[in-house]
């Protein structure tokens, strides 16, 4: 069985299914090409008014003006009744986060604007508006949908409520309408430009070939269909989808459980949310949330600037997020390591800390470690607390390769 399938296998539990349930993906006999997963980790908040993208885009780390503008940019200039094909592209999501004045993580969200209603067919194909674009249709959206951590939304809700002041806006949790998605595992890796799931354009839910499909799929106030995960193309497709249907092409065999994308996460370092990302103590450069798209360095102010800036132009990260492997002393790895968050990695030969662990999975898991330790070729790492438990870091094939090469030249100055 190959590594990773044994390792989806290990994290099978056996649980009795309540009436009509749809049984998740739990046990795939070889590396899975293709899963989704509903994210129950997460919730939906919809921010709406006049002033909804420069609100967040005052407060929130990436430039969304700018991505917004640009989604906008690239629709006709005219809005003719072409029958079954849309009249705009779906906007790619953009990911971004909100800091603490101090420049500490709060709150991360995957943003997504909706193509307006003057944009949007009926489901006879026929657009609601024709010749000019309407009056006051302009680059920037009236509605935000925001995909943000489930266990903090209410905190989240209540700080953006604070920071709105006289802005017009209005913030509201919509998780019992909307779901979260994700589509991912090797045969869904996103390399090409288009942010659609091609898969998906074929079928009717994006801009494919089944026009009478499609018209039905964009004929609504939102136009729901998978995008590209706007981190890394390792990590597929996300979407929000109304909360009482299935999404397009999952199968009843290929709906896995949570977990199973947790893994995939850990696999590639990448944390999400407020818990594998510490709410007010985590450095955003240090969990890597530049090389994964959250971060303009090209804006103007927001909260936490200041040290995101100083930090980026000093040019050094010592510690990163890295995912690890736990083994044991043959390197074998260890099928049921027990792990705990808050774990310390120490290094064998010096007994020296070297970082900790925050996320641990079976036998992975993910931590904020000394670059120059971590990466020393020959180092013997370790559990502080269980001899018994060696860990592997390992660095990500995405990491760009500036962020090992400043600190290898700055050690070999030394």
């Amino acid at each position: 069985m190959p590594p990773l399938a044994r390792r989806f296998l290990l994290l099978h539990h056996h649980h009795a299914l309540p009436r009509g349930a749809r049984a998740l993906h739990t046990t795939p006999r070889t590396d899975p090409g293709v899963l989704a997963c509903r994210l129950a980790s997460r919730a939906v908040v919809r921010f709406a008014g006049p002033e909804a993208a420069r609100f967040l885009h005052s407060l929130l780390t990436n430039d969304l003006l700018s991505a917004f503008s640009a989604a906008a940019a690239s629709a006709p200039q005219r809005y003719a009744p072409t029958p079954n094909a849309p009249a705009r592209g779906p906007a790619a999501p953009a990911y971004a986060a909100l800091l603490t004045p101090q420049g500490r993580f709060l709150y991360d969200l995957f943003l997504y604007r909706p193509p307006p209603p003057s944009q949007m067919l009926d489901r006879t194909g026929s657009a609601p508006e024709t010749g000019e674009a309407p009056e006051g249709d302009t680059g920037e959206p009236q509605e935000v949908l925001a995909d943000v951590d489930a266990a903090e939304v209410d905190d989240l809700v209540a700080c953006f409520k604070r920071y709105r002041l006289r802005s017009k806006v209005e913030i509201d949790n919509v998780s019992e309408n909307f779901a979260c998605w994700q589509r991912f595992g090797h045969n869904v890796v996103h390399t090409e430009p288009s942010t659609q799931e091609p898969e998906a354009q074929s079928i009717g839910w994006g801009q494919g070939v089944d026009h009478a499909g499609e018209s039905a799929a964009q004929g609504n106030g939102h136009g729901w269909q998978w995008l590209k995960d706007p981190r890394l193309d390792y990590l597929g497709y996300r979407g929000i989808f109304p909360a009482n249907t299935i999404p397009p092409l999952v199968e009843s065999d290929k709906e896995a459980d949570e977990r199973h994308y947790q893994l995939w996460r850990i696999e590639n370092g990448v944390a999400e949310g407020s818990t594998e990302i510490p709410k007010g103590e985590a450095i955003p450069l240090e969990y890597n949330l530049a090389g994964l798209n959250a971060i303009s360095f090209e804006k103007g102010c927001y909260i936490g600037q200041e040290l995101i800036a100083r930090t980026h132009h000093r040019g050094v990260v010592r510690k990163r997020l890295m995912p690890m492997k736990f083994v044991d002393e043959n390197g074998q790895e260890l099928e049921e390591a027990v792990v705990a968050p808050g774990s310390e990695v120490v290094d064998e030969a010096s007994g020296k800390k070297i970082g900790t662990v925050n996320t641990a999975l079976g036998s992975r898991g993910m931590g904020l470690l000394r670059l120059e330790e971590a990466l020393k070729p020959g180092s013997a790492l370790r559990i502080s607390d269980n001899r018994d438990v060696k860990v592997q870091a390992i660095k990500p094939d995405w990491w760009p390769a500036e962020w090992t090469q400043v600190l290898q030249q700055q050690s070999a100055a030394a």
